[in-house]
């Protein structure tokens, strides 16, 4: 089996690198990313040398490039992780969410269609379902709730998901999408809440919480969530969407006050700032769907989780101190140049 893992530098990508060849010592695994901001090869390091491994730097947008990929590899699997994720950064700029997220995932879809392809798989997000009451913890997303978006990073991943369904119905290609929760877990961009609380709070650093840090999300460890996909890719039907939730809801600042507890800093650090341009009040899914069909349920509770993850940042600090001075982003040239 051979499988391109499109953004496999990034956080959920590179996680499900490492699960799908640890697990999967025979398939081989190749990972197809741009290396922008939030891609980081020295993550793939440890895996650089395995022989049913391949890295290729290329943007999913460029045509010439993917199908140039699928000729010599042949792949019987696309699993697409690679898009634009920060609302944050939507805000400020739609058009990169636009091009990447809905353009880029026609471009691999095209390439599925021209060269063959026995599974499509595309990683998703709950804002596609915008959000949900924080007085209404009873009310949950399910597969068939309606699509209804919030920021430009939302709207460009749902319009990839009507995209790929489309695809599906039109050109019989064979698909399946999966909307997750807030991941967390090891190599998780430093601008993103959990590490960046994490970072800012062995600095001494202020910890900006939006608003009153009421926002309410459903957080899955990426080990859970890189299991759903590897059930859903071999074993979950064509043509369908499954929601994977952690059941872990947490307010922002409930997060920010135990990473403080777990680190031993003081409260007084959290810094209230103006809250993000419609910003979601609450996430939550049921998996019920992915449980039933596929006998996935998320193994890990959100304190051990959280210690997990603490404890990773804790011993890696090399890693995530220079993504935030930028000098991880010389490392594909120091590193990569020669390799071919």
């Amino acid at each position: 089996m051979t499988i391109i893992v499109t953004g496999g530098a990034g956080f959920i990508g590179s996680n499900f690198v490492f699960h799908m060849l640890n697990k999967y010592p025979d398939y081989r695994i190749i990972c197809l990313d741009k290396l922008t901001y939030a891609g980081n090869l020295s993550t793939l390091k440890t895996v650089m040398d395995n022989p049913n491994f391949r890295f290729v730097k290329a943007d999913i947008c460029d045509r010439e490039a993917v199908n140039k990929l699928f000729e010599e590899e042949k792949p019987d699997m696309v699993v697409n992780f690679a898009a634009e994720s920060h609302v944050d950064r939507s805000i400020e700029d739609p058009e990169v969410f636009l091009r990447t997220n809905i353009l880029g995932t026609a471009t691999l879809m095209d390439a599925c269609r021209k060269y063959g392809i026995k599974r499509y798989h595309q990683v998703s997000t709950d804002e596609v379902y915008g959000d949900l009451p924080i007085d209404r913890p009873d009310m949950f997303f399910t597969e068939e709730t309606p699509i209804k978006t919030s920021s430009p990073y939302s709207s460009s991943k749902a319009g990839a998901d009507l995209l790929v369904l489309a695809y599906h119905r039109t050109y019989n290609l064979p698909v399946s999408v999966s909307r997750c929760s807030n991941n967390y877990g090891p190599y998780h961009f430093p601008e993103k809440l959990i590490p960046l609380m994490i970072a800012n709070a062995l600095a001494d650093k202020p910890l900006p919480v939006y608003g009153k840090g009421e926002n309410i999300r459903d957080w899955l460890y990426v080990e859970d969530h890189c299991r759903a996909i590897d059930l859903i890719i071999h074993n979950g039907k064509v043509g369908e969407v499954y929601n994977v939730g952690g059941h872990n809801e947490m307010s922002n600042i409930e997060i920010v006050k135990l990473i403080l507890k777990e680190l031993g800093k003081p409260e007084s650090l959290i810094t209230f700032v103006a809250d993000r341009k419609g910003h979601d009040l609450r996430y939550a899914i049921d998996p019920a769907k992915i449980s039933r069909e596929l006998g996935w349920l998320p193994e890990t509770k959100f304190c051990d989780g959280l210690k997990k993850t603490i404890k990773w940042y804790l011993e890696n600090r090399e890693w995530w101190q220079e993504i935030i001075s930028g000098e991880y982003k010389d490392y594909y040239a120091k590193m990569y140049g020669d390799r071919k």
